[in-house]
């Protein structure tokens, strides 16, 4: 797993709407966008992982998305 980290910050809006989608999510494991502010702070957070991120944009995409996948599953530390 890559130790390598970046840093995003999210205003107190934002975090409050995603804290509540992403935990309706661990209760239902279903991602579901209920009022249009979660849209809304879903779309600021990928302008902010965009701005700190090269791999969404190299040609071995794919590859190194299949290669995070597997380093997040229990396990793999």
């Amino acid at each position: 797993m890559s130790k390598e980290s970046i840093n995003i910050s999210l205003t107190k809006d934002e975090g409050l709407v995603l804290f509540e989608m992403l935990s309706r999510f661990c209760d239902s494991e279903s991602l579901s966008v209920t009022h249009e502010s979660e849209k809304i702070a879903l779309w600021r957070l990928l302008c902010l992982l965009e701005k700190q991120l090269a791999e969404p944009f190299k040609p071995n995409y794919d590859e190194l998305l299949n290669d995070a996948r597997e380093n997040l599953l229990p396990g793999k530390d």
